[in-house]
């Protein structure tokens, strides 16, 4: 069982560089936070209460990873966000509890289906608490981790019935989630920590490439203990609510039942339906 990994390694962001979240309280709130805060209690409440979306880069604008900026809109404006936003929120709420070992590595969201490989445009976490190092991931959207899990290869977890595992594909650390009776992949990562300035040219991509997904549709996602909630359009809206344990169940909503369907399900307010059909917050700053 190998944890970390055993090559050269690029100095990851220095734990004095990570900022503190200005408002601690104001964030446990808004994750619902209770009792005494650790790594994972607010992985679990952050993961389970701020919905995964793309509003911003969807409607041509480039998203911000400025602390102030994140606190703004995750928190006092309760929007979602996508991975970067997300896990940057989350490494300064760690901070902010003093855990200081957080190191953001680039990984690549993978398919089954494809053996292309796609671009770095998500961020996951490697913490260390007491020693142990933790795999740790807000920001994944529906089907995402709810707790950090063991950063090794060959362990699996059982997190309230959903399990997930890591194996090892030549430099890389797979993710794999068990669903429909089998093991599908959910990205992979060479376990090296980048610099933030790494992490801000992948955001960039993501939010502005005129053939990123983040830029081309509207995708958000609501994980719960029970089930996975992921919404998508590139065309007709779409709604997939996987129930633990269960098949995917794939619905086309109507485009007038959007803005509620937001609201009732991710948590959103605010939602729109634009000229063009498409989803769109009605919040945003101009």
């Amino acid at each position: 069982m190998r944890s970390g990994f055993d090559g050269p390694r690029r100095a990851p962001i220095a734990s004095g560089a990570l900022p503190e979240l200005t408002d601690l309280d104001a964030y446990l709130a808004r994750i619902e936070h209770h009792g005494a805060a650790s790594l994972a209690s607010l992985h679990r409440s952050h993961a389970t209460t701020v919905p995964f979306e793309n509003f911003d880069s969807s409607a041509g604008r480039a998203v911000s990873l400025a602390p102030e900026q994140l606190e703004d809109k995750l928190v006092a404006r309760r929007r979602g966000g996508y991975c970067f936003e997300q896990n940057m929120l989350f490494m300064a709420a760690l901070r902010s509890i003093h855990v200081d070992e957080v190191e953001p590595m680039l990984a690549r969201v993978r398919s089954d289906a494809t053996s292309e490989p796609g671009p770095l445009n998500h961020l996951v976490l490697r913490v260390v608490v007491h020693g142990e190092p933790w795999l740790a991931d807000v920001g994944f959207g529906g089907g995402g981790l709810l707790d950090p899990m063991p950063f090794a290869v060959g362990v699996e977890c059982d997190q309230s019935g959903w399990r997930y595992r890591i194996v090892e594909e030549g430099a890389e650390m797979v993710l794999q989630v068990h669903q429909d009776g089998e093991w599908s992949v959910v990205y992979g990562f060479v376990p090296v920590p980048v610099a933030m300035v790494d992490i801000e040219v992948s955001n960039w991509y993501t939010s502005t490439h005129p053939s990123s997904p983040f830029v081309t549709g509207v995708i958000a996602g609501a994980r719960r203990v029970e089930r996975c909630l992921t919404f998508y359009q590139f065309d007709e809206p779409t709604l997939v609510d996987r129930q633990l344990g269960q098949s995917p169940v794939i619905s086309v909503v109507g485009r007038a039942d959007v803005p509620a369907l937001f609201l009732e399900r991710f948590g959103i307010a605010d939602v729109v339906v634009d000229a063009d059909g498409r989803a769109a917050i009605g919040d945003a700053p101009t």
